[in-house]
């Protein structure tokens, strides 16, 4: 089958409570971010604290010990840091601005948002790129934080019904 590169993105106000920050943490580290479904990327609004984020993302930091996580963090901070890119980390994972859906391991990205609107207008024009959304209360088509990578039956990859389409093409 023939499927489109989408990567997974959060929205985060600031009002999460640590049950669902530390649930979002297994959507970005399950199967150490490699999925479509894992979130990559952060939207949040100016002036986001990431203290909260980092502190429930913690409990993750076994994962600096897999020597090819270990090299891939190592990579990546020591290009973000010789390009002077902005960026935070705790140890075992960075954040980074930028408008790229896709980061690379041991990497989210984040953007700002200014408001609901602009932001629903955003994942709007870019839905192609975006394979699942989490949020509490943002959208109708939400993921729950924590539940990427529990799809139902009926959460088909890019949104295409794959046994109706070999269907179609027998």
């Amino acid at each position: 089958m023939i499927r489109k590169n989408r990567n997974s993105v959060a929205i985060l106000t600031g009002n999460e409570t640590e049950e669902e920050l530390v649930a979002l943490s297994e959507d970005i580290f399950r199967y150490y971010g490699l999925g479509c479904r894992n979130v990559s990327k952060l939207f949040v609004p100016k002036a986001y604290n990431f203290d909260a984020f980092f502190k429930a993302m913690y409990h993750w930091n076994p994962i600096i010990h897999q020597s090819k996580y270990a090299n891939n963090y190592d990579y990546n901070k020591a290009v973000y840091l010789m390009s002077l890119f902005k960026m935070l980390e705790n140890g075992f994972l960075m954040v980074k601005e930028d408008d790229s859906f896709s980061s690379p391991i041991a990497t989210v990205f984040y953007e700002h948002y200014e408001s609901e609107s602009q932001l629903k207008a955003t994942l709007e024009a870019k839905s192609d790129a975006i394979q699942c959304v989490v949020s509490n209360g943002f959208l109708e088509s939400e993921i729950k934080f924590g539940h990427t990578q529990l799809p139902n039956l009926w959460d088909y990859a890019d949104n295409v019904d794959t046994i109706a389409f070999s269907l179609k093409i027998c």
